[in-house]
């Protein structure tokens, strides 16, 4: 259950001293196999943090060694000073793992605008000290390292035929789609090119992370990152390919949910018979950024008109008079008007399946996301201070 378990790559987190908890803050992933093959889709987000503006650049030669990644400052809005940062980091990952500085990707996590000089040597220390503790075994470490405000790391490994993907990611809060959305590094000793690996984990987050909604807000950091060492000698179809790294995603995916700052509800949103795809994201995204729903759904209230009001405000195609909303397997609405009691909702397990049914046409999607709680709230307004 590691981002080491393909073989060829090794792993490790360290202290650096960037968080006041003293827990692990950099942690750094390798490739050591035949192949250097990568893919990696960021934020989409205008305001770009300093490690995304560089690993554009390093990935877009489709090849990289290394993944250095701190938590404890997000390294954005730091000026050229921050860039220079980045710069350095991948340099002295460089120099300790005999690479090129431009075959390492580099990532940050954490509050905004922190990045001075004292924030650089921690980095600069972290990243030789887990350049030197790298191992086969420290796939948890570096997954433990990445962690702001998770309360436990996420990891997973899917096996194909002969060849594996694993995995790590980090993300509780500010998790919106963008092609990210958050910090994750997935590995493959599959023998698979750049243009390969690009185009499974684009299918992949497609349908994963880009439905995670957390709370409707995109950071300035978000990564996603796959490295192949082709050790398995095994080149598998695009399909099983995409349908492993989809799978390996969809774990991650759900483990963020879960998660969630403060959250005391997973919510899968499930619409059906809409016109098409995009259009049933739409809608099931517009509940997952209705503040009044998700506060009924920390109330344990089932207010199915808060659903009926929230899709009204999209522009998809669909009559809100011919809609049917369901709770937890009981539809509370047939045809835009009440239908079984919301008594009949248990609504305190944690697990909520809302599913609309548009009755427009045959495309369905589903989108993650949970309820809007006290301890949101709390998290948020104090996360600087």
């Amino acid at each position: 259950m590691s981002v080491t378990a393909a073989a060829g790559f090794e792993a490790a987190g360290v202290v650096a001293g960037l968080k006041s908890t003293g827990k692990p803050d950099v942690a750094l992933v390798v490739n050591r196999g035949r192949s250097s093959a990568v893919a990696a889709v960021f934020t989409s987000n205008r305001a770009k943090a300093n490690p995304v503006l560089w690993s554009q650049q390093v990935v877009a030669d489709g090849t990289a060694r290394a993944v250095i990644l701190n938590s404890g400052g997000a390294n954005c809005f730091t000026g050229a000073f921050g860039f220079q940062t980045t710069h350095q980091t991948a340099e002295a990952v460089a120099e300790a793992l005999e690479i090129g500085a431009g075959d390492v990707v580099v990532c940050s996590t954490g509050l905004i605008g922190v990045g001075d000089q004292g924030f650089r040597d921690k980095v600069l220390s972290g990243s030789r000290e887990a350049a030197a503790k790298l191992s086969p075994t420290g796939g948890i470490d570096a997954a433990t390292a990445i962690m702001t405000t998770d309360t436990h790391p996420k990891e997973a490994v899917v096996e194909g035929a002969g060849w594996k993907v694993g995995g790590m990611a980090k993300g509780a809060g500010m998790l919106a789609p963008g092609l990210a959305t958050m910090l994750v590094v997935l590995t493959t000793d599959a023998d698979s090119t750049a243009q390969d690996l690009d185009a499974a984990l684009r299918q992949a987050t497609h349908v994963t992370f880009d439905r995670l909604d957390s709370d409707g807000c995109m950071s300035t950091n978000d990564t996603v990152v796959l490295l192949a060492s082709g050790e398995s000698g095994i080149t598998p179809s695009h399909d099983e390919l995409a349908a492993a790294v989809t799978d390996l995603c969809a774990n991650l995916a759900k483990q963020l949910q879960r998660d969630a700052e403060g959250a005391s509800h997973d919510i899968t949103i499930e619409v059906v018979n809409a016109v098409s795809e995009d259009g049933a994201v739409e809608v099931g995204r517009s509940l997952a950024r209705s503040n009044l729903l998700m506060a009924a759904v920390f109330g344990n209230d089932p207010n199915w008109g808060r659903v009926l009001a929230a899709i009204g405000t999209t522009q998809v195609e669909f009559d809100p008079y011919d809609v049917d909303v369901s709770f937890n397997g009981v539809r509370l609405c047939a045809k835009g008007a009440p239908d079984r009691p919301v008594t009949e909702v248990d609504m305190t397990p944690r697990a909520l399946h809302i599913l609309l049914d548009l009755h427009a046409g045959d495309a369905t999607a589903t989108v993650l996301t949970n309820d809007l709680t006290h301890d949101y709230v709390h998290e948020n307004s104090a996360y600087s201070s």
